[in-house]
This record gives structure tokens, sequence and C-alpha cells, in this order.
């Protein structure tokens, strides 16, 4: 049985729409902000998501599995009530002057990351809910990914994505490698549902950082 580089066992792992959904939904607090231990939840999912797709996206999970473990450590952290959403964690940082120390890892650059690819994942699912069962996906994962995540990313890393993304398989497959035969329908059916909870968690984070002119954080 394929392990990655984690040590997980893949064929363990599922990926399930409606675990993202509640968790999305419930991180959506008072005053237009994110919650972030569902958003961490969240991600968890969408991160058996990227494993469940091999090495196509092999160079996006390493990197999520990587900045959910920061933002938790955060959380658990003695200073854990100042990252338990979007905009304490930004407030926090932003008045400690932590945003650009060298020697400090930013939970608010850190959490841009994993924005940057919620982007793409949302931008890839909603493509994939227009198409029929017998279609091909890498068109569509080709076209989220340049219109998302290649644009922050170096040429090497973009040619290689995209041309691994030649051997994604169509919808239907592709569908029941990640969620399971049996939990395909009930994917397609929570699919509208998420895709709008997860548009919204961006569009917050969205304005929170444009707000607070963060989006260059290096």
């Amino acid at each position: 049985m394929a392990t990655s580089e984690a040590g997980e066992k893949i064929g363990d792992i599922k990926f399930n729409f409606r675990v993202v959904h509640d968790a999305l939904n419930t991180s959506l607090l008072e005053d237009n902000d994110v919650g972030m231990d569902d958003y961490i939840l969240g991600y968890k999912e969408l991160y058996n998501f990227f494993m469940l797709m091999g090495k196509v996206f092999g160079f996006v999970a390493s990197d999520v599995k990587s900045k959910i473990e920061i933002l938790e450590e955060f959380r658990k952290g003695e200073n854990g009530e100042s990252f338990a959403s979007l905009k304490k964690m930004i407030k926090y940082e932003s008045e400690n002057d932590l945003l650009k120390k060298k020697d400090y890892v930013s939970g608010s650059r850190t959490l841009l990351r994993l924005h940057r690819g919620l982007d793409f994942i949302r931008s890839f699912m909603y493509k994939l809910s227009e198409l029929s069962d017998e279609d091909k996906t890498h068109a569509v994962c080709q076209e989220a990914y340049n219109s998302t995540l290649a644009n922050f990313h170096p040429w090497i890393v973009r040619k290689g994505a995209v041309v691994a993304m030649y051997a994604l398989p169509t919808r239907g497959a592709l569908l029941q490698k990640v969620c399971g035969p049996e939990e395909v329908q009930h994917a397609l059916d929570i699919l509208p549902k998420m895709l709008q909870v997860a548009g919204e968690v961006y569009d917050r984070t969205e304005k929170c950082y444009t707000e607070n002119d963060l989006h260059g954080l290096p």
C-alpha cells in the first residue's frame, strides 16, 4: 500500500465534502471574522484531498501540512487566544510588530499561504461541478491552477505541476478515488453548499488582508 512522505497510508485516507462544509461554515463568526480552529479543521480535510490526488498535488500537500501545524502550535501556545480568529491574529501580530520580524514565523503569513490554496481548490472544484462524469479533469485543473496558485510559484514548479495534471482521470474516476464509490452522489449533493461556504470564508479573509495591506507579506 502506498504511503505519503509523512507516513500516512494512502488507502486509509478518504475525503469528505461535508466535513469541509461543516467546518468552514462553523468558522464564520460575527463581525465578518473567521474562527481559526474550524478553519484548520476544514483545511485538514482538504489536505486529504490533496493527498489522494497523488503526485499531482504532492507539492501542495506537503506545504499545506506544514502550515496547518504552524497554526496549531500558535493555538496551543501561551498566546493561543490571540490566534483564536483571523482578526485577532492579525491585530495581535500587527500591534506587536511581529509581521515582518525576521526570527518570527508569522501566523498571518502562514494563513495567507493557505488562503491562496483555498482559492485554487474552490476554483478547481467549481469547475469539476460543471463537468460530466466522462469528462477529463486535467484541463480545468490547469485553468484553476494557472489563475490562482501559479501566480505565487516559481517557473519550475509551475511547469512541473501543469505537466503532472495531464495524468488526472475523468471526473467520475476522480470522485470515486477521493470519496469512495458509495459516497460520490453525497459528495455531488453537498458540493454546491461547500463551494458557497468556502467562497464566504475566502472573501472574508481576502477583505481582511486587503484592509490591513498584508497581501505582500514576505
